[in-house]
This record gives structure tokens, C-alpha cells and sequence, in this order.
């Protein structure tokens, strides 16, 4: 079985890198690249601390977003010659004719293809992160950066010219040579770009090193596989054209998902958003032990207000999940006698003890802490109650892909560190889409009559 489905995968990779759609659109995401250099200008970014300032942002944002789509394009097309195309010119029937379980084929199929795109996919990455390294043209005083030109053209022209050369002598397939040229290459390219300077001069490879967009860059690979395996899915059932109709459906929806249909999973009001918060207690900067307090200070007026005795609960996603503590029942004791609120019968809460305005102190209460994440930090939500769920739209949005979950943009752009386990969960998240649309895959092609 194993070696069938290598066999298989073996064929369709071989035969999606010999598609010229696959070297088209890879280079012209190369020439929309270096155009973004010079049309991003004037996004009057005000952090300087992340990995990508100032007009960079908007080269980052719009380049990934480049690759996204060209990824979906090739996507819809390289599926459709795998399948779809296989089915109508009746080739496909060299391959069930023989004993052979569909699901093999349609397994075969997902992993050639996926090689395939997965190689066009780092080759566009490696050329947005050159980009990057280059940064935006701004003003007509700027200067290019020439070791990332001279790299960049010269994994490009070397591929192209021993691309030719082996198709003249050898009868080599012109994209797939170039296009397995030009992945080495290119990362070689990217490599010695790291250890210069941009005026020729040695440096660290850490200096130009970004680790938080290559973990970005790394999810939105994640992405482009899932839309690979939603193309095999529809290439069993339609032709070309559906198929990319519904390649680039599932690409524009499935950004959109959290507008959708995410907003309706989680219930619960946003009452303000913390402009700072401080501990009372300098020595204390944790609030993790029954009375100790914070002082929070808002970016605009609660709504609706809030009094002393409400609970406190906070979170740095506007949906509330979330939550960064525990639940906890509502505090009915008072303040102005203390062993009201740190008595060991006393269940453990976050509570306002001071209101004034948009200026709180809120105070831990109980007999033992209360279980949370961390502190409240600047740009923090805040709510009045714990957020729950509600199940039918759950799992609504938990079977229709979430692009968002490997959108990572926000993150870099905003200085908000993607942590190494979220690379974790976006690969189980991946792994799960795939394994439900390659499922469908095998159901679908089941079904159909391919003679």
C-alpha cells in the first residue's frame, strides 16, 4: 500500500511541477513582490519595537496576502490537472483499472500535489522575505539594497539559464527544471543574504533574521495546504474552472469566517479597554495572592458603568476567549472591613474595589487565589461577566476552515509575540481541515463513474 501511494504521489508531483501555470504564477508573485517595494509607502506606522516598522507593515500585509492568493490560484489548478482533468481525458482508468483503492489514489494525489505547491509555496515565501529585508522605497532618496537584488536575481537567472540549457540538451521539462533549481538556490540566496550587509559588509545572521515572520510565514503555508486539499476535494466532482470558483470561495469565506460566524460562538459584552495597568503594589507586580490590587486606567468611559463590588474579568481578544481567569461566583461582601473579603469562606474573585470614572482598583479576593493567566496588561478587553459559548455556532465555525487561525500579520505588525506551541495548534488545526476534506475527497470520489 505504502509503495502505491508513493508511486502515485511520486507521478502527480512530477507531472503538477510540468505545469506552466505553477512557474507563471510563482514568478509573477516575484514581480508583484518587488512592486510592493515600491507602492507601500505612507502607512504612518507609530511601533518601532516590532520586527517590521513603519511602512514595512503594509509590504508585509499586502505581500503575504499575494502569496496567499497566488497559492489558492495554483491550488485550483494543479488539482484539477491531478484529478479533475484525469477523469475527462479518461487516464485515470490506467490507474483504478488495477487493484487499487480509490482512497489511495485520492491520498497519492493530495500528497504530489501538495510537494508541489508546498515548494512553489517557500519559493514566494523566501522572495517576500528578501522584500522585507530590502524594505519599502519610500522616498526617491533611498537606496536599493544590493545584496538582496544580487542574490535574488541571480537564484532566479542561474535556475532559468540551467532550466534551458537542460531542456536544449537533454529535453528537460523547462518549469519543473527551473522550478527545482530555483528552490536551493533561492535559499542559498537567502542564507547569504543574512550574512551581509547591505553595503557588502559581514554580519550576524541574527541581524536580519525576523523569527516571528517566519513563524507567520510558516502558518500561512499551513493555510495554503488546506486549500490544496480542498481543491482535491472538489476536482473529483467538478472541472476547472468550479474548481478554482470554488477554490478561491472557500479562500475569500473562510477570511471572513470570524465575521460570519466566529462573532456568534461567544457571548459576552465589551464594557471598555485598559489603557494601563499598574500594580498598587510595586513589589507585588503579579496579582496573584488574595489582596493584592491593580490600578487600571481605560481608553474610554465603561459602558455600562462600572461600580465597586462588580467583577473583573479581562481578555486580550474582543470576544472575551479567552479569558485570562477562572470563573468565579459575584462578591457579595464589603470592602470598608476587611476580613469580609479574605476570609477562607470567602470564594476567590477579581473585584472593583475602587471606581472612579475610567480609573479602577481591582482587587483579588478569598480565601486562596484565583486561577488566571497573567496580570492585566495595556490593550486588554474588559468584561463584566465570563464568556460563554454557544454550542450550534460552534460547531459551525469549527467545520468550515478559519484562515484567520494562520493569518499571523496582526501579530508581528502589533509587536504581540506568536508563541512556539501556537505553531503547534495551527498544525493540529491544519492536520484536522485536511484530514476532513481529504475524507470528503475519498466519499466523493467513491461515487463517480470515471469511465
Amino acid at each position: 500500500m505504502n509503495l502505491r501511494v508513493l508511486a502515485i504521489a511520486r507521478n502527480t508531483f512530477i507531472e503538477s511541477l510540468r505545469q506552466p501555470v505553477l512557474l507563471m504564477l510563482m514568478l509573477g508573485n516575484g514581480v508583484l513582490t518587488i512592486l510592493i517595494t515600491w507602492m507601500s509607502a505612507f502607512s504612518l506606522a507609530d511601533i518601532e519595537s516590532a520586527e517590521v516598522q513603519g511602512d514595512n507593515k503594509v509590504l508585509l500585509d499586502v505581500g503575504l496576502s499575494t502569496v496567499f492568493g497566488c497559492g489558492a490560484l495554483i491550488a485550483g489548478f494543479i488539482a484539477t490537472a491531478a484529478i479533475s482533468r484525469e477523469i475527462e481525458n479518461k487516464t485515470i482508468l490506467t490507474v483504478v483499472s488495477k487493484p487499487i483503492s480509490r482512497w489511495i489514489v485520492v491520498f497519492g494525489k493530495f500528497l504530489g500535489v501538495s510537494g508541489a505547491i508546498l515548494i512553489a509555496t517557500v519559493i514566494m515565501l523566501v522572495f517576500l522575505l528578501m522584500a522585507v529585508r530590502h524594505g519599502v522605497m519610500s522616498t526617491a532618496a533611498d537606496t536599493i539594497d544590493k545584496p538582496v537584488v544580487f542574490f535574488a536575481l541571480g537564484a532566479v537567472f542561474i535556475s532559468a539559464i540551467a532550466g534551458a540549457w537542460g531542456n536544449f540538451f537533454y529535453r528537460w521539462n523547462f518549469p519543473q527544471a527551473m522550478t527545482l533549481l530555483l528552490l536551493p538556490l533561492i535559499l542559498l540566496a537567502y542564507v547569504a543574504m543574512l550574512f551581509t550587509h547591505r553595503d557588502w559588509k559581514f554580519q550576524g545572521v541574527l541581524v536580519d533574521l525576523k523569527p516571528q515572520i517566519l513563524m507567520a510565514c510558516a502558518c500561512l503555508a499551513m493555510a495554503v495546504l488546506v486549500l490544496t486539499s480542498v481543491a482535491i476535494a472538489a476536482s473529483t466532482r467538478l472541472g476547472q474552472v468550479m474548481t478554482i470558483v470554488v477554490c478561491m470561495g472557500v479562500f475569500v469565506l473562510s477570511l471572513m469566517s470570524n465575521y460570519l460566524v466566529g462573532r456568534e460562538v461567544f457571548d459576552n459584552q465589551i464594557v471598555a479597554e485598559i489603557e494601563k495597568a499598574t500594580p498598587t503594589d510595586p513589589g507585588k507586580p503579579l496579582l496573584q495572592l488574595p489582596g493584592e490590587s491593580f490600578d487600571i486606567e481605560l481608553k474610554n468611559a465603561p459602558k455600562p458603568t462600572i461600580k465597586v463590588g462588580d467583577s473583573f474579568f479581562y481578555s486580550p481578544s474582543p470576544t472575551g476567549f479567552p479569558m485570562m481567569t477562572a470563573s468565579f461566583p459575584r462578591f457579595t461582601g464589603n470592602f470598608e472591613k476587611g476580613e469580609t473579603f479574605l476570609g477562607a469562606d470567602v470564594p476567590p474573585g477579581l473585584v472593583v474595589s475602587k471606581a472612579e470614572g475610567q480609573k479602577l482598583t481591582i482587587r483579588m479576593v478569598g480565601g486562596k487565589p484565583l486561577e488566571r493567566i497573567g496580570p492585566p496588561k495595556q490593550d486588554d478587553f474588559v468584561f463584566l461577566r465570563p464568556t460563554s459559548i454557544r454550542p450550534v455556532w460552534l460547531v459551525v465555525w469549527g467545520a468550515f476552515p478559519n484562515m484567520q487561525s494562520f493569518w499571523m500579520v496582526d501579530a508581528v505588525s502589533q509587536n504581540r509575540p506568536i508563541p512556539a506551541t501556537y505553531l503547534l495548534l495551527a498544525a493540529g488545526y491544519a492536520f484536522s481541515q485536511i484530514t476532513i476534506f481529504l475524507a470528503l475527497a475519498i466519499l466523493l470520489f467513491e461515487g463517480r463513474d470515471v469511465g
